[in-house]
């Protein structure tokens, strides 16, 4: 067979949301196999357990499984995960890129001096985030860190705001599981989102509106739900904070460019008086983060990042309501999202975006690895470059609106074969191939002789936290050309040669390629 026709084997009964089909009936004889296998089944969770974990972390393995199990199943890891995740076991995960923890201007002069350039130190930074991802004992909270650096967008890529982008991603952590109205003013007044919007050059004779503007349409109300002089009265509130010029980027507050005057923006309103507009700043930005339609842009984006595409206003309304009951606190709504009869009924809809198909693929192949040395083609160094060969960098995405989170910007068929590339990249073992160690493919094998069908179901549960079916067996054969009841031990040609050709089938499948 073919490299093209086993990779063909591989989309057997897939899934449409990934946009590929099947490619036949299943022979009767492959599901009497299937139903043949005598292998003590790898245990389990039911798999609503499944769909919750799958939801809020990068990868269902076998070790976050028993941990899971531990905590007594999926809602109470949930919550032990909400309550603990700022206990400090996630801190300072990863931390092999120096440059991240610079000043500023520290970080800038390195540039100047043609050292280390910005897009080098924030293609640190997405390693880290991926890094971060694929270890941290609490994965909700660099779910939750994704999704708010997403919604409150400051791209790593632009000419300045790389020398303050590290210390806005840490900002955004700090607040990805407490309130949204304290991230939202701390959020909207940091160096990075002031330089990315334009506000660092705000002042009261030429105020920007582009800040304002984003704030209102992206961040807070939505379009429609503001006028033009909701938006320019914004940015008038918004002058006064300054970075200092090329040689220093020091963060400050000038009161003399500040625009002074009665604002009025939505139903908030202030007599704006002081020289100072940072109290009336913040005022304006707990306003903004309480009002009823912020509720609901943010419930109806935490519902398709988590639920689906097209959530139903039903649940929107819901979450809206507990967020606003609860003062903008983040915990309540994700648990009152997970609670809903429409999450439940949502497993597998959701698409991996690049960043995440990246790091469940690392995940499920058991990758281990090792601190990088600069730039080198270490996996700890590779790996965002690998997204961004896939579709997209980490924290990348160039527009304020953040990367897309619906699932169909992310099935395109160059995706597809990006992803599909990567994978026997991986399955392979070809790169990257320093400083990272790979399960062998001997150690896939849970006994020293064992049915090919068995085999299947093992490898199945281990990836994709699934029992084999009928489906996935035909396509496994096809892809290695055996048969079923083929007794597969370390030294048969299956492990020694054809094991990167069974590993895609899993990696290609549309239960690792969705969530």
């Amino acid at each position: 067979m073919s490299m093209l026709a086993s990779r063909r084997a591989v989309i057997a009964g897939a899934s449409v949301a990934v946009g590929v089909s099947a490619i036949g009936p299943i022979p009767t004889a492959f599901a009497a196999d299937y139903m043949a296998g005598s292998w003590p089944a790898t245990p389990l969770l039911p798999e609503l357990d499944r769909h919750l974990i799958s939801r809020f972390s990068y990868a269902v393995t076998p070790e976050l499984a028993q941990q899971v199990s531990a905590a007594g199943g999926a809602r109470a890891w949930f919550d032990q995960q909400l309550a603990t995740a700022y206990d400090g076991s996630a801190d300072n995960l990863a931390d092999w890129w120096p440059h991240l923890h610079l000043r500023p201007t520290a970080v800038w002069k390195l540039q100047m001096a043609g050292t280390r350039a910005g897009y080098r130190v924030m293609y640190d930074y997405g390693r880290r985030l991926l890094v971060r991802r694929l270890i941290s004992p609490k994965p909700v909270l660099e779910v939750m860190q994704e999704f708010w650096e997403n919604y409150l967008n400051v791209s790593v890529n632009g000419d300045s705001q790389f020398t303050w982008r590290a210390r806005y991603g840490d900002v955004i952590r700090k607040h990805a599981l407490g309130r949204f109205d304290q991230m939202l003013q701390e959020a909207i007044t940091h160096p990075a989102m002031l330089i990315y919007l334009d506000g660092a050059n705000s002042t009261k004779d030429h105020p920007s509106e582009n800040l304002a503007r984003e704030l209102l349409e992206l961040h807070t109300v939505g379009v429609g739900a503001f006028r033009e002089r909701d938006v320019k009265a914004a940015a008038r509130l918004l002058t006064g904070y300054r970075i200092a010029d090329r040689d220093d980027w020091t963060y400050s507050y000038d009161r003399s460019v500040h625009a002074t005057g009665k604002v009025r923006v939505l139903g908030f309103k202030s007599a704006n008086k002081r020289r100072d507009g940072r109290p009336a700043t913040r005022k304006l930005l707990r306003y903004l983060a309480r009002h009823p339609k912020t509720a609901r842009r943010i419930a109806h984006r935490l519902a398709v990042t988590f639920v689906g595409d097209n959530p139903s206003p039903a649940l929107v309304d819901r979450l809206a309501k507990v967020y606003r009951a609860n003062g903008t606190a983040i915990k309540p709504v994700l648990q009152a999202l997970v609670d809903s009869p429409e999450f439940a009924a949502a497993g597998g809809l959701k698409v991996r975006d690049p960043s995440q198909d990246v790091v469940a693929t690392f995940a499920v192949l058991g990758a281990q690895l090792g601190r990088p040395e600069q730039d080198d083609i270490s996996g700890a160094s590779l790996i965002v470059h690998m997204a961004e060969t896939v579709g997209l960098a980490p924290m990348a995405w160039p527009l304020p609106d953040g990367s897309p989170q619906a699932s169909s910007p992310w099935t395109s068929p160059a995706r597809m074969m990006a992803s599909f590339d990567m994978h026997w990249r991986m399955a392979t073992r070809s790169q990257p191939n320093r400083n990272i160690t790979y399960r062998m493919p001997e150690q896939w094998l849970p006994a020293p002789s064992i049915a090919l069908r068995d085999l299947v179901d093992h490898m199945s549960r281990v990836i994709h936290h699934r029992p084999s079916t009928a489906t996935l067996l035909q396509a496994c054969c096809e892809a290695v050309e055996m048969d079923p009841g083929e007794i597969i031990t370390a030294s048969h040609p299956l492990v020694t040669f054809f094991m990167p050709r069974l590993l895609v089938v899993f990696l290609d499948h549309p239960a690792h390629l969705t969530r």
